[in-house]
């Protein structure tokens, strides 16, 4: 592990260029000029979870069309502090359907028995209209849930960053990607693609292409955070986010350029694609003032490792 010396620090490695949140799993993301940090990411990230009636989550590897599911959230929901009212609603459009308006008040009835993944507990039913709507756009039962942080938590894997928690992400409480990045990888590609496919919480500019791979320790703002795991991709980056049809690409491409068998030649190959970085923060960030990141933050890196092989995955 490598200390980056005080004259690099002096210059940032990078500038956070956009911050993207998703609301409703596997749904449409928003992009934000700023963000309050929360224990389990941004605020709002992933809090809502579409589910079958068996109350597994629906995401986009089985159901695209939730890639055309526009998701609202008012202007000030994004301010430090902002507590909703009566009068505050998560506005859900998809084509050919009606829109639907869900109070940010918390709802009072329990949908028991929702997975996603491993973990399986309780969360809060949004009612028979949200559901109405779903199993309408999905043509199957549906329900949608919002995380009950009152009663549960979900742990992120022990293995790789103990003791932090995210509510219905895959993994972890933020992800963090490159343009540069993105960048390389559309000069493989014929037809380039936006970074819309790999759903990123944070994207950065100004560093060389798959830098953040080798990331350990990040500041952004006054907050530390750890590159903890590089983050390995599923089949959702080939679907067309504005037509909700799947192709061959980019994870062609990434499994002749990112795969495990490529960046860690000497470790154990499973047949994973890579593309970001998984972070946690390493604060404390329940409650107090100024726990916010905006575009424009300057990105130290503090501690890296110097390749791919070495980093955690």
């Amino acid at each position: 592990m490598e200390k980056v010396s005080s004259s690099m620090e002096a210059g940032a490695a990078a500038k956070i260029s956009s911050i993207f949140i998703y609301p409703i799993k596997s749904c449409r993301g928003i992009s934000v000029p700023h963000a309050p940090l929360t224990p389990t990411g941004f605020r709002w990230d992933r809090q809502w979870l579409v589910v079958n009636q068996k109350g597994r989550a629906y995401t986009q590897r089985v159901e695209p069309k939730l890639a055309l599911v526009q998701v609202e959230l008012p202007n000030e929901a994004f301010l430090e502090g902002w507590e909703p009212t009566k009068a505050s609603y998560i506005v859900i459009k998809a084509p050919g359907m009606d829109l639907l308006k869900v109070s940010l008040s918390k709802p009072p009835a329990i949908a028991d028995g929702v997975s996603v993944w491993e973990w399986s507990g309780s969360a809060l039913d949004e009612g028979d209209e949200a559901s109405k709507w779903f199993t309408n756009y999905l043509g199957k039962p549906s329900r949608l849930v919002r995380f009950n942080a009152a009663s549960e938590t979900r742990p992120v894997d022990p293995a790789y960053a103990h003791g932090h928690i995210v509510m219905f992400s895959d993994g972890y409480p933020f992800m963090l990607s490159s343009q540069e990045s993105l960048d390389a990888l559309n000069k493989l590609l014929k037809e380039p693609v936006p970074i819309n496919r790999f759903r990123p919480n944070i994207l950065v500019h100004g560093c060389e292409p798959f830098s953040e791979d080798l990331w350990t320790e990040i500041k952004i703002s006054q907050f530390s955070f750890q590159g903890v795991k590089l983050c390995s991709r599923c089949k959702i980056p080939t679907i067309n986010q504005e037509t909700a049809i799947a192709g061959p690409e980019p994870n062609d491409t990434l499994k002749k350029v990112r795969s495990d068998k490529v960046l860690r030649p000497g470790r154990k190959h499973q047949g994973k694609i890579y593309f970001g970085q998984n972070l946690v923060c390493k604060e404390s960030l329940a409650g107090g003032k100024g726990k916010v990141i905006k575009v424009g933050d300057p990105v130290f890196v503090l501690q890296k490792v110097s390749s791919a092989a070495e980093a955690a995955a």
